[in-house]
């Protein structure tokens, strides 16, 4: 069993992290400064993308482009430990191409647009002319179970006519966000409950489309956005149904097992910057006569973090790894356990830095304060906590259910006893 990434990851990995240190880092400040005084997407954010379109370092993340198609055939695998160097500067990803939710939008096209739809929107998405948003969670009730939905569209004539409220879309308030991927209760009552709902291609300036606010995150706002929309009698051609009707929920989780990989490693990278960060600073701050790197508590705070994004980064690898061999059973499973942990492992490490760093970690002058709001939100959107949990402990009761009783031989007691109705 290899552990090593392979010579060619390892060479994509040296490209992107020469390109983000000799690119990227050099405008960091000059993007927070833009943002601040609401200039957004910055200036020179177009010439970065532009610089990386032309150095090959565009749509990584696609291992099923066509020929014609912008971009590099990564598998998940290949693409993970990308995602990571990505993760440590939050608003790298746009500079690639590779932002979400982008990144899951385009894989929806990929696998379910025709080819009118292709080349109205996948096209500009793949060239980075444009941005997209996912419209599925509501307000009105619990999301964590998607069969509640209650955005609702109707056939009239040639058009699809769409009713509803979504909110946390994240993306809809970027400026350059054309396109709204949304989620619709369109089936009849009397089919399953997952063939009940469908997603429509809505552009964002269709009328009766209503951004009502960008809804801050534990008081941060995301100058992309994470906002609340609502549709009013938005009509849109017929044509602009993706992929079957009563189909959505199974484009959803094609679309959300790759999209999770990326957010974790994504995460993963933010909380190795977030441990490079705490023992720098334990290394130069002085307390009670000697550094924080000498207590023995910080030590184990150190030891710790190392443990567990060590652990998370080979759980993420090895959903990446099933994903590419087609092992979508038990990748299902995996990826419902990557989104836990990769949301646990940031509030934990990060809360740590946090900790040394003392009041300048709850400050922006570091990136931690924004690192663990973004963690503790993780364990609520794409899915609580409680839900891939409760994934993960059907699965592991169904592989019991089909061996009961192979634990029978591990029991010390006589065989008489656990003959008895009451020891089975």
């Amino acid at each position: 069993m290899d552990f090593e990434y392979s010579p060619q990851v390892q060479a994509w990995r040296r490209r992107l992290e020469d390109f983000i240190e000799r690119y990227v880092l050099p405008y960091n400040a000059a993007w927070h400064l833009s943002v601040s005084q609401g200039v957004f997407p910055p200036p020179f954010m177009e010439d970065l993308k532009a610089l990386a379109k032309s150095e090959g370092l565009w749509n990584l993340f696609l291992p099923s482009l066509h020929d014609d198609e912008p971009g590099v055939r990564l598998s998940n695998v290949e693409y993970a430990p990308l995602a990571e160097i990505m993760g440590r500067l939050p608003w790298a990803s746009e500079v690639f191409n590779c932002s979400a939710p982008d990144t899951g939008n385009m894989e929806l096209l990929h696998l379910f647009a025709t080819p009118e739809q292709n080349q109205r929107w996948l096209r500009p998405l793949l060239d980075g002319e444009v941005r997209s948003a996912f419209a599925m969670s509501e307000p009105d009730v619990a999301s964590s179970d998607p069969t509640n939905l209650q955005t609702h569209v109707r056939h009239q004539d040639n058009e699809l006519v769409l009713n509803g409220r979504k909110w946390f879309v994240t993306g809809a308030a970027h400026p350059n966000c054309k396109l709204l991927i949304v989620m619709c209760r369109s089936g009849d009552e009397d089919v399953g409950k997952h063939a009940r709902h469908s997603m429509v291609l809505v552009p964002i300036d269709t009328p009766g489309v209503t951004l009502v606010r960008n809804i801050a995150i534990m008081q941060h706002h995301s100058p992309e956005g994470h906002c609340e929309i609502v549709f009013s009698n938005v009509r849109v051609p017929a044509t602009n149904l993706l992929g079957q009707e009563g189909a959505g929920f199974a484009m959803a989780q094609a679309r959300l097992g790759p999209g999770r990989i990326h957010h974790c490693m994504r995460t993963i990278g933010q909380c190795e910057l977030a441990l490079s960060m705490m023992c720098d600073r334990t290394l130069e701050r002085h307390v009670f006569g000697k550094y924080l790197s000498d207590f023995a508590n910080v030590q184990e705070w150190i030891a710790e973090s190392r443990l567990e994004i060590d652990q998370a980064r080979l759980l993420v690898l090895r959903a990446a790894w099933r994903l590419d061999q087609g092992k979508l059973a038990q990748a299902r499973v995996d990826v419902s356990a990557i989104k836990v942990v990769a949301a646990r492992l940031q509030t934990r490490v990060v809360n740590r830095a946090m900790q040394v760093f003392g009041a300048m970690g709850l400050s922006p002058d570091t990136p931690l304060a924004y690192f663990w709001t973004w963690g503790r939100a993780m364990q609520l959107l794409d899915g609580p906590d409680e839900v891939h949990l409760r994934t993960m402990a059907r699965h592991e009761l169904d592989l019991a259910r089909q061996c009961r009783g192979a634990t029978a031989a591990y029991f010390t007691l006589p065989e008489q006893l656990l003959a008895e109705p009451h020891i089975r």
